[in-house]
């Protein structure tokens, strides 16, 4: 299966998601692959934020390799299951996407935690450094449940 986490910006919420899920995927053993995109330009070419990188450390995962990308139309071939980590994303990527994209593999990421929530994570930029941590426990739960559902 082939994974993309997506928010705006691409430097705190869906790195989080990107490196997590890849360390559930090699510690399970799967055949997965995963990205993460952001639906806006902001950050290209950037390494996730500092407190995404430090929250991830604290648990084990270094993200620091990682560098921001934009969403693109390609992005609904390349992978089976793209995962908006907010309502205003899951828009965004509709309006990327256009006439004819395959929204059916689009899904709000905490949906997968609880059904039919359609709950955004959490944008920890807009707070400071301790708005991270209920962000990566969030991450966290929601990635064992897509790992539980589809493994």
């Amino acid at each position: 299966m082939r994974i993309l986490m997506v928010c705006l910006g691409n430097i705190c919420r869906s790195p989080i998601a990107e490196g997590l899920m890849r360390n559930k995927i090699e510690q399970q053993g799967l055949d997965w692959q995963v990205d993460s995109a952001g639906t806006e330009s902001y950050h290209v070419g950037e390494a996730p934020h500092r407190y995404s990188q430090k929250v991830c450390l604290e648990h084990g995962i270094d993200i620091s390799a990682q560098r921001a990308r934009r969403f693109t139309k390609k992005d609904f071939d390349s992978f089976d299951k793209i995962y908006a980590m907010a309502k205003d994303v899951y828009n965004e990527i509709a309006e990327i996407g256009g006439h004819g994209a395959d929204m059916g593999k689009v899904m709000l990421f905490v949906n997968e935690l609880h059904p039919g929530s359609n709950q955004s994570v959490p944008d920890p930029w807009y707070g400071n450094e301790d708005g991270y941590l209920p962000v990566y426990e969030l991450i966290d739960q929601t990635c064992n449940a897509i790992i539980e559902k589809y493994k």
